[in-house]
């Protein structure tokens, strides 16, 4: 039953392998765990590479590959996963070594995976939902696994994908760092999926199409949804009020839900399925902290651009986006280490990041920096804001503005975007 799948996926896979791969800043991590008594669990949305990176993870090795996001496969009541280890066995000899791809979609995978491990194999599983990596990883590997997290391209890994090196002497130069700034630019509108950046393609059809793809197979069918326009409308609604805030009760009224339990069950899903990141706000009080609207956010920019029904996206909540989604890339989870914040004169906070049980910096995400009055407001509010929490790393995240302000014994570091997201990364 499995022998042709499975010798169809070997060439697969030696395919993928042949290609040219952009290397992402997440492997010399990963590479650690390799050969760890631990699953690898390799989490994000469907086409940000995590099939290719966790194929270049066990390039060195000898391994077996299956992938069960496959329209050949039996329905689940015909599935002897017993066979397929046979099958995999005769066409990769006894190796150690097995990569799952899309393991979500193997009902009851969490048994299976645990057998195997048990058994002695070295796991590398891929996943499309965000529910493994918390509630089902939780409880099915508990303390026998590692998260590693791959999202669409953050901005280095879209330079190296261009053939851009980054080198001080380069920036230096007027017409380099126009070029430079005109990538980021592309980047910020056109978002970081590998397929558009690696092959030319146009993004705005690319991505209109994978969104709605992405919303019908691991929203519409998996969980069964029979009203699918109201779960499109939603999806809609957020990535065309993207960085704004909602409620429930609002998004309700708006969107024509009977249900406020509904619509937060369908919130649910677009942030498993990697679309949709909601935002909470800080504060010590619980009540209030669940009582305020949440923010919305989008896993990448190019969704943004290719589903907005506007004549052109808001170039500032664009680049709030994108800081929003390179400080998930950096391994903060939302509403664990990123939050947004309110001051008691209500002044909103854009980020406040926490490590540990403490907030350790504020950043406003302000693209034009240079007028008077914005850019006296944002250090305002950065100042109550860090009196309140007592917090002194105090961050505007500009397009291309840099300076300090002293004030009120706070320092306020006004910072270029393009620094920001290169910050660790090794220049020429």
């Amino acid at each position: 039953m499995f022998k042709s799948t499975v010798l169809k996926q070997k060439q697969e896979k030696e395919r993928l392998l042949s290609l040219p791969y952009i290397e992402r800043t997440k492997e010399k991590e990963a590479k650690k765990w390799l050969n760890f008594d631990l699953i690898k669990v390799v989490l994000g949305p469907r086409r940000a590479g995590k099939s290719v990176f966790s194929l270049m993870l066990l390039k060195d090795q000898s391994f077996a590959y299956f992938n069960f996001d496959d329209e050949s496969l039996p329905g689940e009541e015909k599935f002897d996963l017993d066979e397929l280890m046979s099958e995999l066995r005769q066409a990769y000899g006894d190796t150690k070594y097995v990569l799952f791809d899309e393991i979500q979609n193997l009902p009851k995978w969490e048994l299976f995976v645990n057998r195997l491990h048990r058994e002695g194999y070295n796991l590398v599983l891929t996943g499309s939902n965000a529910r493994l990596l918390s509630k089902e990883l939780a409880t099915a590997l508990t303390g026998r696994h590692i998260p590693i997290q791959i999202l669409p391209f953050n901005f280095t890994e879209f330079l190296r994908a261009k053939g851009y090196e980054l080198s001080v002497d380069k920036l230096s130069l007027p017409e380099e760092k126009a070029k430079f700034l005109g990538y980021l630019n592309e980047y910020m509108i056109n978002g970081g999926y590998p397929e558009v950046i690696t092959k030319n393609l146009d993004p705005r059809g690319y991505l209109d199409v994978l969104f709605d793809s992405l919303l019908f197979k691991d929203v519409v069918k998996r969980h069964k949804i029979r009203f699918s326009e109201q779960i499109d409308d939603l999806g809609s609604y957020l990535i065309n009020n993207v960085a704004g805030q909602y409620s429930i009760r609002k998004l309700a009224n708006i969107l024509g839900f009977k249900s406020g339990i509904t619509l937060e069950r369908y919130l649910g899903y677009l942030t498993e399925a990697y679309l949709i990141f909601s935002l909470h706000r800080h504060s010590a009080k619980v009540g209030l902290r669940l009582k305020s609207p949440k923010k919305a956010y989008v896993v990448d920019n190019g969704f943004i651009t290719a589903k907005t029904v506007q004549p052109s996206p808001n170039t500032g909540k664009l680049m709030e986006n994108l800081v929003f989604t390179e400080l998930v890339k950096r391994s903060n989870e939302s509403n664990r280490e990123i939050f947004y914040y309110r001051t008691r004169n209500d002044r909103e906070i854009d980020f406040a990041v926490k490590k540990g049980t403490e907030i350790v910096e504020l950043i406003q995400v302000c693209y034009e920096a240079n007028n008077q009055d914005v850019k006296q407001k944002e250090i305002k509010a950065l100042i109550e804001a860090g009196k309140e929490l007592n917090v002194t790393k105090l961050s505007v995240l500009t397009w291309n503005d840099k300076r300090t302000v002293e004030k009120d014994g706070f320092t306020i570091q006004f910072k270029p975007l393009w620094e920001w997201l290169i910050e660790g990364v090794q220049t020429a």
